[in-house]
């Protein structure tokens, strides 16, 4: 699940080969699907890591406790653990972690940093299985949960249910790269607000009875957890998305292709011109010219 939705798997239909893929088709992702491949959050992970507030990094401080006592911090929708590379080694104390996810491929691949800030012990364990179920009993015990990338998978009443679970426990959130919505392009192109508004609807779609909120999650996290009476904080972290080096080229391509086929899995007339759109911002990321700023938001919600 740890996916920014403006670059995520999913929930269109699978296609039955390859052959039957557009051109504009993502290549380390797939529209339509809730799993994501390794090779695709391996090549977000620095884009995450630059953007998210790193003035939240070390708040709120977990409870005072004895030296040897680890923290234990909830990371749903982890994938393969980037959410805990990043925010471990910013965090001072011993640190255990749970890696909730809903893939056990991804929970047999993740990996944690060994130590925290002051060198002392970071340990993990994983637990394979849905995350909207998760109420306040099973958050008996937590000092932390975090997400990364997962409230525009939910609906509102999902949110709403995570805010209550979290303040009924008296459990801080740290929930980082939420989606905002209206990716902008440089160099601007007359199409770009085509397929950003019909990304965005795509994002906004309903799904086996359930509509998701997309976009709009940021605010939803923020009423959710400000009526359950936390103290709630946010901060923009967009992603700066650009083609100076031969990783940062790959990544905003992948979010091209992905951005391209989510909007035309919305609004199929988009595809008339897909293809030449894509290929005229390909030349851009091959000379170096593109660059894509992508929308986020961090929350973090503090219990009174």
């Amino acid at each position: 699940m740890d996916d920014d939705l403006t670059t995520s798997r999913r929930d269109a239909p699978q296609r039955s080969s390859a052959a039957d893929a557009p051109e504009w088709a993502a290549r380390h992702s797939d529209v339509g699907s809730p799993i994501c491949t390794t090779d695709w959050l391996a090549l977000r992970e620095p884009a995450d890591a630059q953007a998210r507030a790193t003035s939240f990094a070390n708040r709120p401080r977990t409870p005072a406790r004895d030296a040897q006592t680890a923290a234990v911090i909830a990371d749903l929708g982890s994938g393969s653990g980037s959410m805990g590379r990043w925010l471990a080694p910013r965090r001072p104390g011993p640190q255990h972690w749970v890696l909730h996810d809903r893939d056990p491929a991804l929970l047999a691949v993740a990996t944690l940093p060994p130590a925290a800030a002051d060198g002392t012990p970071v340990t993990v364990e994983t637990r394979a299985g849905e995350l909207t179920a998760l109420g306040a009993d099973d958050l008996a015990g937590v000092d932390l949960v975090t997400a990364s990338a997962l409230l525009d998978m939910l609906t509102v009443d999902e949110v709403n249910a995570l805010a209550a679970a979290c303040v009924e426990a008296g459990v801080p959130a740290l929930l980082t790269l939420t989606v905002t919505g209206g990716a902008r392009l440089e160099p601007a192109e007359g199409a770009d607000a085509a397929f950003a508004a019909a990304f965005d609807g795509h994002q906004r779609r309903v799904e086996d009875g359930r509509r998701l909120l997309g976009p709009d999650a940021g605010d939803a996290a923020v009423a959710a957890f400000t009526a359950a009476g936390a103290h709630v904080e946010t901060e923009r972290t967009p992603w700066h998305l650009d083609a100076t080096t031969p990783e940062r080229a790959a990544l905003l391509e992948e979010w091209l292709r992905g951005w391209i086929d989510a909007a035309c899995e919305h609004d199929p007339a988009l595809a008339d011109g897909a293809g030449d759109y894509l290929r005229r911002r390909l030349e851009q990321v091959a000379a170096g010219t593109l660059r894509a700023e992508v929308g986020h938001v961090d929350v973090l919600a503090v219990p009174a």
